[in-house]
């Protein structure tokens, strides 16, 4: 497998990093088995974030002790000054360490600047000069604030959803962050669970000498999967290639990514799940999305109330209340049986 080097940071490992949010879905024990065994395959880069309940305490726990063996990256989504320090504490205190390989500023949406009146990028140059954090980074959910992260020059990484699904413009982002020698990690890899096929995702990946990749990783047959990849790196064969062209065309057009920044919604619609419901029965074990459960969270999409705040806080620009009323228009046909999945 490649080394990646994140651009100015001069961080460089392997072309296969862990994504530490879904680990906050299982017990601490579990957690440190997962963690520890990724570390053992030759997993160097963790990724993590305050917002992510207690997953930053799973990483401080494993790796207590093994500072100076791994690079941690952690996620801020403060909006003030004040919540900025006590969030870099409190992530420096469940990590277990008194640095941070890099700090980010979690979904933005403005690129914060020296001057801009919020005092946030400051906060940043405050905790480098501390010795707190060594570089500083950004994540993203809209292109065009990302572009202007990139473009400002103040920025060492930035993180954005990437994977074969991804449009033009995101592709053009990772190249411009190529082009300002600027570190690109890439988010939802499989695209929020829609692609399945790991090992065409990684040889998507492979093809970029610029992109590190951040797997979710929740359990240990998921690990065993990305581990498989570091003797026996999949490689852009014609197969996959034709493969990754269906795909593509299937999934052409608007479809909810799961990101989950529209909720929480008013009328208790589980969004980030509904919205896509017809591409989870059909690219997913269906069993799962038919149950008693989830029949009741869909009829919740009954009592959307049309405020369209779930529209105006989407960032990929979705008409999320038309994507609520076709999924389900479409999961009722399931039920009836009137589709088969």
């Amino acid at each position: 497998m490649k080394q990646i080097t994140l651009g100015r940071t001069g961080i460089t490992v392997p072309q296969n990093a862990f994504g530490a949010l879904p680990i906050q879905r299982v017990l601490l024990p579990e957690a440190v088995k997962i963690l520890r065994a990724a570390y053992d395959g030759g997993i160097r880069y963790f990724d993590t974030a305050r917002a992510y309940s207690d997953s930053e305490e799973k990483l401080g726990a494993a790796f207590d002790g093994m500072r100076d063996k791994i690079f941690l990256a952690t996620k801020t989504h403060a909006l003030t000054p004040e919540d900025f320090r006590k969030d870099l504490e409190t992530s420096l205190r469940n990590l277990r360490t008194d640095y941070l390989d890099l700090y980010q500023f979690h979904c933005v949406n403005q690129c914060y600047a020296p001057g801009d009146g919020t005092g946030m990028y400051e906060c940043m140059l405050e905790a480098k000069k501390q010795g707190k954090i060594r570089h500083i980074g950004v994540t993203a959910h809209k292109i065009q604030v990302a572009y202007d992260c990139v473009d400002s020059g103040l920025y060492e990484t930035m993180q954005f959803p990437f994977s074969y699904l991804s449009s033009d413009k995101e592709k053009l982002l990772v190249e411009k962050c190529r082009a300002a020698n600027m570190g690109f990690i890439a988010m939802k890899g499989l695209a929020g669970g829609l692609i399945t096929n790991s090992r065409a995702a990684m040889a998507f990946m492979a093809g970029y000498d610029n992109v590190l990749p951040i797997w979710g990783i929740q359990r240990e047959k998921e690990l065993a999967e990305w581990l498989s990849y570091m003797d026996d790196t999949p490689s852009m064969t014609p197969d996959i290639a034709a493969f990754i062209e269906r795909e593509q065309a299937e999934l052409s057009g608007e479809f909810c990514r799961g990101c989950g920044y529209c909720m929480p919604c008013p009328a208790g619609i589980m969004i980030n799940q509904c919205a896509r419901m017809s591409l989870m029965l059909r690219r997913a074990p269906s069993k799962a999305w038919l149950t008693p459960e989830m029949q009741a969270e869909m009829k919740k999409i009954e009592g959307c109330l049309n405020c369209r705040q779930c529209a105006a806080k989407c960032p990929y620009e979705l008409d999320t209340p038309a994507l609520l009323k076709k999924n389900y228009a479409d999961y009722q046909r399931v039920l009836a049986g009137e589709v088969k999945v």
